[in-house]
């Protein structure tokens, strides 16, 4: 986008806002914000951006669409204002949030490889146990059960006559889910949010569906952080000439 803009010395709002497919306004909340430097003012008091605040506003929008809103604008307000290692610090923070999303998928599909699916949908195993037989089959304590039974990751019923727990087909599969994955060191909120998604599914072969649009996301996610950084990089080396040229 800025290269369409090299040509021109002194900028206009609408210049830029035109250039990346943003309101006029838009590019003044920006400054504002600190998410573009601040602009030169003519004699008449009209704001005067230049090709840097192009660059600034390529970097900006790019690292949008990788680190999210909130991020990209904490990361160009460092810049911005000279705390480049506040910056670099926010950015391998959003790194290790994607790496951390990435495990936690790799996780979630070790853990159904794991099960066993019957032709029903369901999953082999104590189906209709009470809570010591489930416990015994997966090899945990029948307190751990009951703990996430409070976590919301198992739903049994209880049997009317006698008032205990008793664990179907769709209980065995999330339990069995949970116990792979806690194995795998992952806290029961996330857990929870993994069986949240398989009972929404249905099952676990309509999950595959969400796990390849999860695969989607994080690869998408990846790549726009590669060209975020390209950006910020050329963003970078401007604002060093332009501080040169001033110096």
């Amino acid at each position: 986008m800025t290269a369409n803009l090299q040509s021109r010395g002194r900028l206009r709002p609408v210049d830029l806002a035109r250039a990346h497919g943003l309101s006029a306004q838009a590019v003044r909340n920006y400054e504002a914000a600190g998410i573009l430097p601040a602009a030169a003012r003519t004699a008449g008091g009209y704001r005067a951006y230049t090709t840097l605040h192009a660059r600034a506003l390529d970097a900006f929008l790019a690292l949008v669409a990788g680190h999210g809103h909130a991020t990209a604008a904490a990361v160009m307000r460092s810049v911005n204002g000279g705390a480049l290692d506040e910056a670099f610090r926010l950015i391998d923070e959003s790194h290790a949030q994607l790496l951390d999303d990435r495990r936690t998928l790799e996780a979630v599909e070790g853990a159904l490889r794991n099960l066993v699916p019957e032709p029903d949908g369901g999953v082999r195993g104590p189906a209709g146990g009470f809570i010591g037989a489930l416990a015994g089959e997966l090899g945990i304590r029948p307190a751990t059960l009951r703990k996430w039974e409070r976590a919301g990751l198992v739903r049994p019923r209880r049997d009317p006559a006698t008032g205990y727990r008793r664990y179907d087909e769709a209980d065995v599969r999330d339990a069995r889910l949970a116990h792979q994955l806690r194995r795998g060191g992952y806290p029961l909120e996330r857990i929870a949010s993994v069986i949240a998604q398989v009972r929404s599914a249905g099952g676990l072969e309509p999950l595959e569906a969400t796990l390849r649009e999860w695969h989607h996301r994080v690869a998408a996610r990846g790549r726009a952080m590669v060209t975020g950084a390209a950006e910020l990089e050329t963003y970078l080396r401007a604002r060093e000439r332009e501080e040169k040229a001033t110096a």
